[in-house]
């Protein structure tokens, strides 16, 4: 029976996928880096400390993590007070979920950057819980993002259902042991091992209804 689910933020509420690698290539491009074009797919999911140092140690950025974190979520801040690229359908399927189960959010997104859409999206009223992957060991795949938001929403992993949409966020979610709903990301497609391990697949968020995580 499943007791609550945990969504993931970029790419299922949000579509910002696309923003962050703009504004990291952007970073990269004009302070001597090298993006290659692994870059996008090498850092999805991971935590703000280990995108931070690959932007150092692979893009080649001189500054300090810390700093090269600070500075992109800066640079995003700006750009989701300009337009928050909130999913059509997100509100009314978190609004329909949150009707029968608790909610909580595992994002790899910096803690700064999830309290600013929660706040201004109007979806912060839906959910009891939000962790950001910096504020655990390991960023996605690691399930630990998923892990810690059950246990803040003092629910076993295995009564969950998790909503992803990328490659590292589905596995993350499985190794948790939660129900895996996964609304593939159309420009971040995941790849085919990860698509046959989630539970249900989606074509968008509009779809995900309560009869979808839980059957009757």
């Amino acid at each position: 029976m499943i007791e609550a689910v945990i969504f993931d933020l970029d790419g299922v509420l949000i579509d910002s996928e696309h923003v962050w690698d703009e504004v990291r290539q952007q970073l990269a491009e004009e302070r001597g880096g090298h993006w290659s074009d692994n870059a996008s797919r090498d850092m999805m999911g991971m935590s703000s400390l280990e995108w931070s140092r690959y932007m150092r140690d692979v893009v080649g950025l001189d500054e300090k993590p810390d700093e090269i974190s600070a500075e992109v979520v800066r640079r995003l801040e700006k750009r989701y007070h300009a337009e928050l690229p909130l999913i059509p359908g997100a509100l009314g399927a978190v609004e329909r979920l949150a009707a029968r189960w608790p909610l909580g959010l595992a994002s790899s997104s910096n803690r700064e950057l999830i309290d600013l859409v929660l706040a201004e999206s109007g979806l912060g009223r839906s959910f009891q819980a939000s962790v950001s992957s910096e504020e655990v060991a390991r960023g996605k795949p690691a399930p630990d993002v998923f892990l810690e938001a059950a246990r803040r929403l003092d629910v076993d992993p295995t009564r969950c259902a998790a909503i992803e949409d990328s490659e590292n966020g589905i596995h993350a979610a499985k190794a948790a042991g939660m129900r895996t709903i996964a609304i593939p990301n159309p420009r971040y497609p995941p790849a085919k091992d990860a698509l046959e391990a989630a539970d249900v697949i989606l074509e968008g968020i509009e779809e995900l209804t309560p009869a979808v995580v839980e059957p009757g």
